[in-house]
């Protein structure tokens, strides 16, 4: 999918810095007490936990502070209370966006969020405005240079996958899973020894938004300042920005 391919392709290219790692702990901190609240506290049992583990172990995280995550999750542990919560916006040329937040201070988010739409040529919308636009898929992504498309398809296909992608605006193939086959689709490839670049069980866009070079550069400083935000889990947008543009904005 263009608009997710190519915003997930920008994410993955900008390195964490040191001054965003506290901020991207938070995030992880934010997530795995969800997880654990929600689905227990042994990862074994609870993939959205496994999950978030595994992002906590790329991100260099301490071990102690994955596991006091949990147990306050599961209430072993007192510490502040978290809340999930969806909005859905529009955003400059009419994209639709989709904000997961975990807060502790429903209000505070509210009003920060809708500020950064009003500020970036977006606004807020009702419940159900745009998310009948996306359908939750899992989505795992391999380098065109690591694999040979055919091979790849016939064993993504064999191993339970619903769909093999092959853009001609990317540099990687894409895979996508119903939600419940996103781990075991990943693990068996990975024992097949394919690289995986990245994975993730995400709101694809049914279809996407082609975005000009009038609209792209408020477009992805709208992305990156909600994406900054503390109590942002995950964006989700349809827009897709052409590599011509994309490339006059990297000059």
């Amino acid at each position: 999918m263009g608009g997710h391919s190519h915003w997930a392709g920008i994410k993955h290219k900008k390195a964490i810095t040191d001054a965003k790692r506290g901020k991207v702990w938070t995030k992880i901190i934010k997530e795995i007490a969800i997880a654990a609240k929600a689905g227990g506290g042994n990862p074994d049992d609870n993939p959205r936990l496994r999950s978030a583990i595994a992002d906590a172990k790329g991100s260099n995280m301490p071990l102690d502070n994955v596991k006091r995550a949990i147990r306050r999750g599961t209430g072993q542990e007192p510490g502040v209370v978290y809340e999930e919560i969806t909005y859905e916006a529009y955003g400059p040329g009419g994209i639709a966006i989709i904000i997961q937040v975990t807060t502790d201070n429903k209000n505070r988010a509210a009003s920060e969020i809708r500020k950064i739409l009003d500020q970036r040529g977006g606004n807020m919308g009702s419940t159900g405005a745009v998310g009948w636009m996306f359908e939750q898929k899992g989505y795992l992504a391999v380098k065109k240079e690591d694999a040979k498309e055919d091979e790849l398809m016939s064993l993504a296909l064999e191993v339970g996958a619903e769909d093999f992608r092959s853009p001609a605006d990317s540099d990687e193939y894409e895979i996508i899973t119903a939600p419940p086959d996103f781990d075991s689709v990943k693990a068996k490839l990975e024992e097949k020894k394919v690289s995986i670049a990245s994975g993730e069980v995400t709101m694809l866009p049914k279809n996407v938004v082609d975005v000009g070079e009038d609209k792209a550069e408020q477009v992805i400083k709208l992305m990156d300042e909600l994406e900054d935000h503390e109590d942002v889990q995950k964006v989700f947008s349809n827009f897709n920005i052409p590599d011509a543009v994309m490339a006059k904005l990297e000059k």
